[in-house]
């Protein structure tokens, strides 16, 4: 395409009026609360998994006998809307946020399954009847409440990722966010004498003894890149560190720790298809072959 060279008739649709096309054998009523489904089409309000909430219809369509998409329906997409309220309610829950029941009745979190949220409570006017103001559902300005629900349609894990420069192999929020945060240095707490020093992340231990010849363990890394940090804090007596598959290509795997100020620096490589740590830095470490 190229740049205009002229006036153009951009055609526009109110903000607040929505369309879109009805789900296969779907009725929809007027005034009903809608959805979409997992496929894009829009389907009668429901307590059910995959929906996202769309507005309130502004007419009937009838797609009982049809396929996905033969009939549109239009629905409003802001203002404030009288709905049923499935749990009684009083005039303090003014304010809170409510979900889905079925197409014309919503529901506090605590009574719902899987919260598909549709609004705010906007006005009491019965214990059973309120005024939902829709409109921070339909622009989704609750994102907080959605990523934080792992069974709803805005779930972290419903989020994807366009990664076009190779950066994760991830198509998802939450998985991309697991991969980032595995490489992100923590701090590890020190086993003791004989425990094993976590490796599911990198980090940084510091080893405290309180007597001589103890000893700590460290399992190979669980992916490459990793890098873990180790110091001698507190020496109270040799700290002797035992590393499953080496730790150099000489073959080392124990690491005698001797003084307070001593430190190495490790990383998870790749070696003829396995992972295993490789020595980085050594400050103060003596290295020797046990197994």
């Amino acid at each position: 395409m190229t740049a205009l060279a002229a006036d153009r008739d951009t055609r526009k649709k109110p903000g607040i009026l929505g369309e879109g096309p009805v789900a296969e054998t779907k009725k929809i009523y007027g005034g009903a609360a809608v959805c979409f489904n997992a496929t894009g089409y829009v389907t009668p309000g429901d307590d059910a998994a995959n929906l996202i909430f769309a507005g309130i219809a502004t007419e009937q369509k009838d797609n009982s006998s049809g396929s996905d998409g033969d009939l549109d329906v239009t629905f409003e997409r802001d203002g404030l809307h009288l709905m049923i309220l499935d749990t009684a309610i009083t005039q303090a829950n003014v304010g809170d946020m409510v979900y889905l029941v079925d197409d014309q009745s919503v529901d506090l979190a605590a009574n719902v399954t899987e919260n598909i949220f549709c609004g705010v409570i906007a006005e009491y006017v019965t214990t059973t009847l309120a005024y939902i103001d829709i409109t921070p559902a339909v622009k989704q300005t609750d994102v907080a409440t959605h990523i934080a629900d792992a069974a709803a349609a805005h779930a972290a894990s419903a989020i994807s990722v366009l990664d076009s420069d190779g950066f994760t192999d991830q198509d998802e929020v939450e998985a991309a966010l697991a991969e980032i945060l595995s490489h992100v240095p923590a701090l590890i707490a020190d086993p003791g004498d004989g425990g094993a020093i976590p490796v599911t992340r990198s980090g940084t231990c510091a080893l405290t003894t309180t007597g001589g010849g103890e000893t700590r363990t460290l399992a190979i890394p669980t992916l490459e890149g990793q890098k873990l940090s180790i110091s001698f804090d507190v020496d109270g007596g040799d700290a002797v560190i035992t590393v499953t598959g080496g730790l150099n290509q000489t073959g080392n795997d124990t690491i005698t720790l001797a003084d307070a100020g001593d430190h190495i620096l490790l990383e998870g490589v790749q070696v003829a298809g396995a992972l295993v740590w490789r020595l980085v830095a050594n400050d103060g470490g003596a290295l020797t072959t046990v197994g």
